[in-house]
């Protein structure tokens, strides 16, 4: 499936995800610069991203324990997520998202 991660310069980059992977296991297979201190647990925020408003809502809610680790993270915005806490299936063919300033290597 194809997403669209836009950088902080403002480039997009079209990846490739798999359905079953994290959102944030694809980001960073495909060398873009997102820390994942934490390797996908749950246990930071440096794989903050902010999905695009029309995708919010197919994303799903964010966990408590997703909420209590945004609260850690720099610029929070409504749309923010933690990109491990994503996961893909066909349903996210086309997904958007832009990369926090916090996560970028």
């Amino acid at each position: 499936m194809k997403i669209t991660v836009t950088d902080l310069d403002g480039n997009d980059h079209v990846i490739e995800g798999k359905a079953g992977w994290t959102l944030m296991e694809s980001i960073r297979d495909a060398g873009l610069p997102i820390k994942a201190e934490c390797g996908g647990a749950c246990a930071c925020a440096t794989c903050h991203v902010y999905v695009d408003m029309d995708w919010l809502d197919a994303t799903g809610e964010r966990s408590e324990e997703e909420e209590d680790m945004i609260d850690l993270a720099l610029e929070v915005e409504d749309s923010s997520r933690l990109a491990c806490q994503i996961e893909l299936s066909d349903a996210l063919e086309g997904l958007k998202v832009k990369l926090a300033r916090d996560a970028v290597l």
